[in-house]
């Protein structure tokens, strides 16, 4: 059984007090360089370790942030948590990445747990931002910061795009390109903040064009590649079928790709296919696919900049930097063609 080596073990090993131990391993000016040099010769021959938790209570941080990640096979929260990783490496965070999911029952508990490790901080990503996550968010004395989602409300700082405005430019693509028959494959209508938002923005397209909304053109899908394929199957079952389809994200973009191939059907020749996100599939799958991009990378870097200045009390007033609203881009690649 491994002994632990303790800060009074290397005060005995070089000679002196405990409280230079913990100045030298702080980083505290005031210590001489030759006593420094003691201590340092000690912590290497006995192989400490400091105590980070004990640290932490001493100066009441743990320079730890808590991630909440959905669903962490999603390739656009991986991105996601890039950015966030490299912003903490840089203000010298350390990031704790709890998967959730998308289970907000999980969610909660995972809030739970990460603020009774008395992180700094913590970095709610994607998914819908309920009364029981503010519930949650209340409790804590750390600030939160919401990461490709909002709350209702926008009382919560966040950092997001504008997924409406998106929804909107992806169908604005199909019209222009003379398509009036355009159906959805949707996300859940009950994320006010992702899903609800992008149908929104689809409908609002269609009612700037004059066209109304074919409701057996809307069908909710649960963001993956396989809700993608089996909605796209009910759109060729229709008797008036669409000669565009808008779907809500990539991943179920691609999956109504490849059902249309599987049922024989040429993508853009026969029927067009547009999303949003951007992931790195969309430039993979054959065609080459037509999405509104969101700067995921960017939106991590952003948010756990913003948590900084939070946590270190860097801004006066949090309801100044209550919304982040990010730019998003239409990559126009080849699964949209002009309807003749």
């Amino acid at each position: 059984m491994a002994v632990t080596v303790t800060i009074y073990d290397v005060a005995r090993e070089a000679g002196v007090s405990m409280a230079t131990v913990s100045r030298v391993v702080n980083n505290n000016p005031n210590v001489k360089p030759q006593t420094r040099k003691k201590v340092f010769e000690a912590i290497e021959r006995l192989g400490y370790r400091p105590n980070a938790v004990a640290r932490g209570l001493a100066s009441k941080k743990t320079t730890t942030v808590g991630v909440v990640i959905p669903d962490i096979s999603n390739s656009i929260f991986s991105e996601v948590a890039r950015g966030i990783e490299d912003i903490a490496n840089m203000y010298h965070y350390n990031i704790i990445l709890c998967n959730a999911d998308k289970k907000k029952e999980k969610e909660i508990r995972v809030i739970n747990t990460l603020l009774e490790k008395q992180v700094d901080g913590l970095l709610f990503m994607g998914g819908a931002v309920t009364e029981d996550h503010i519930q949650a968010f209340k409790t804590s004395s750390v600030p939160v910061v919401l990461c490709a989602t909002a709350d209702e409300q926008r009382v919560i700082p966040s950092v997001d795009i504008d997924h409406e405005k998106a929804a909107f430019d992806a169908v604005n693509v199909l019209l222009q390109n003379g398509h009036t028959k355009i159906a959805m494959i949707s996300g859940t209508l009950q994320d006010p903040a992702n899903g609800y938002a992008r149908y929104q923005g689809y409908r609002k397209a269609l009612e700037a064009a004059n066209l109304p909304v074919n409701e057996d053109y809307v069908r909710i899908g649960n963001y993956r590649y396989e809700s993608g394929m089996e909605v796209t199957k009910h759109f060729l079952e229709l008797d008036e079928r669409p000669t565009a389809i808008f779907a809500a994200t990539d991943e179920m973009a691609i999956g109504a790709i490849h059902s249309l191939q599987d049922s024989g059907l040429r993508v853009p020749e026969d029927i067009s296919v547009i999303s949003v996100d951007n992931i790195r599939m969309a430039s993979m799958v054959r065609p080459l696919l037509t999405t509104v991009a969101q700067p995921m990378y960017d939106i991590g870097a952003v948010a756990m900049r913003l948590l900084t200045k939070l946590m270190n009390k860097e801004t006066k007033d949090a309801s100044e930097l209550t919304q982040v609203i990010l730019p998003h881009e239409v990559i126009h690649r080849n699964s949209v063609a002009q309807r003749s």
